[in-house]
């Protein structure tokens, strides 16, 4: 948990520092900083559920079994073996 905690006070911090240093407002910068995880947070829950759908599932299962093929190097198509 206080890796979590932590990660999120840097994120914060980030957030603040780009944003600030890309507009030069700290009121700007405060609002992007607490909204942007605002709607991250709105965005990773529609996220789940088009993950979970079983459309996707099927097409993450073909993915995964492409990936799970062996693809011969280079150097074993043309015959010869490291």
């Amino acid at each position: 948990m206080a890796k979590t905690a932590t990660f999120g006070v840097m994120h914060l911090i980030t957030a603040f520092s780009v944003t600030y240093a890309l507009t030069g407002s700290v009121s700007i910068a405060g609002i992007v900083t607490f909204v942007e995880p605002l709607v991250n947070t709105v965005m990773h829950y529609f996220f789940d559920k088009y993950w979970d759908h079983p459309r996707v599932k099927t097409l993450r299962g073909m993915v995964a079994g492409l990936a799970a093929r062996r693809v011969p190097a280079a150097t074993e198509s043309a015959g010869q073996v490291a």
